[in-house]
């Protein structure tokens, strides 16, 4: 589940991005959710606010936000926590925190989380293929072993948590990870499980916008 600054998206993409509480031909017409997604004008004013400056800063709304804000309360506590583990300074590099969410979303065979998310590593990254990579094999794709090490990490967080042992930690020390970042790591990953798993509840549709961003490169 994403913000998108509008710093990531490629200035000759602007154009590509309408307002998405209006019908575009770009955007599809099938549903976003199984369940009722609540007219702008209903929300709470924090909610809308927060949905407003999305639109402004990243052009389009990510659909996770439409889709949550039926839940107030939960929408709330849902971005604040995404936040504090997405947007931290310091440590794993935003970079690094979008690979987490790719690989482990495609083990939970999330379509929304994998998509959106996918974008974000594309920009970050500046790598037009390694969404791709992470999110059908991590193991083969193009990033360094300290990484690699990280989602060995992030995937058993996700896959097989009650088998972790000191010896996972001690694998992620090895290769330079401070405490901090290994929390940061199991933390993503736990969050995403979660995330994933109210994707596929709702049957949360990915914007189609998502799928072009930072696959063609800047000329």
């Amino acid at each position: 589940m994403i913000f998108l600054n509008s710093s990531l998206v490629p200035e000759d993409q602007h154009s590509l991005f309408k307002n998405p509480l209006k019908k575009e031909k770009l955007m599809s017409t099938k549903p976003i959710s199984r369940f009722p997604v609540p007219e702008l004008k209903d929300l709470p004013e924090d909610i809308r606010e927060r949905i407003i400056a999305v639109q402004e800063k990243s052009g389009f709304v990510p659909n996770v936000f439409l889709v949550l804000a039926q839940r107030p309360d939960e929408f709330r506590a849902f971005f604040a926590y995404h936040d504090a583990l997405m947007e931290k300074e310091g440590g794993l590099t935003k970079g690094e925190r979008e690979m987490i969410v790719v690989a482990t979303s495609g083990l939970n065979q999330c379509t929304y989380c994998v998509v959106a998310h996918g974008a974000i590593v594309r920009i970050r990254e500046k790598s037009p293929h390694l969404a791709d990579q992470l999110a059908t094999n991590y193991r083969k794709a193009d990033i360094t072993p300290k990484q690699k090490a990280m989602l060995d990490f992030a995937v058993k967080v996700t896959l097989s948590s009650a088998e972790i042992k000191d010896a996972d930690f001690e694998e992620m020390r090895k290769h330079g990870f401070s405490d901090d970042e290994i929390w940061d790591t199991g933390a993503i990953s736990a969050f995403f499980a979660l995330s994933n798993r109210m994707a596929n509840l709702t049957s949360m549709r990915p914007n189609d916008e998502f799928y072009l961003l930072g696959r063609i490169p800047r000329k």
